[in-house]
């Protein structure tokens, strides 16, 4: 088993990235994992709809150069269903089982996923229909990754996370 996480953007923010690597460290034992980073593009202030689709469409352009014809893409959008934990343990579980052993998530930049990535993905998610950062989008994917390799072996998931979390 293993996951890719392709996200447009840098994480800049300490809290995030110690979150982040947490995350990475906890899920190592289950599958290997990485993240790569594509740098977003630069937008002007109050872009328009074509200016948008621009960013969107470079953003998708590098994104789709990372990504292998055998992977299996889903793509995190805010308009697709949303999973609970349990629902999305059995659907990451159900993509392992049917030999779906490279799963490449990906997530994108601010104004989202060009309509060239939407396409290539083989599924799609909402982590929830309320809006985050896209940054907070990777600890909270990551977050449900660990606890879907959790919930699939039966195991207990201690909550000491945030206590132990120093920022």
């Amino acid at each position: 088993m293993k996951i890719r996480i392709i996200a447009i953007g840098k994480i800049k923010e300490a809290y995030l990235k110690a979150g982040i690597d947490e995350y990475l460290k906890r899920i190592k034992p289950y599958s290997s994992i990485e993240i790569i980073e594509v740098l977003d593009e630069p937008v002007v202030d109050n872009p328009n709809e074509s200016q948008i689709k621009l960013v969107k469409d470079k953003e998708g352009q590098k994104v789709l150069k990372l990504i292998r014809p055998s992977d299996y893409v889903i793509s995190l959008d805010l308009n697709k269903k949303e999973l609970n934990s349990e629902a999305f343990a059995a659907f990451l579980e159900k993509k392992f089982e049917i030999g779906k052993s490279f799963i490449t998530f990906i997530i994108g930049g601010s104004y989202g996923l060009s309509d060239e990535l939407k396409l290539r993905a083989n599924d799609s998610i909402s982590l929830s229909k309320m809006t985050f950062l896209h940054q907070m989008s990777r600890l909270i994917l990551l977050e449900q990754i660990y606890r879907a390799f959790k919930i699939n072996r039966n195991e207990v998931y201690h909550k000491w996370f945030m206590k132990n979390l120093h920022i």
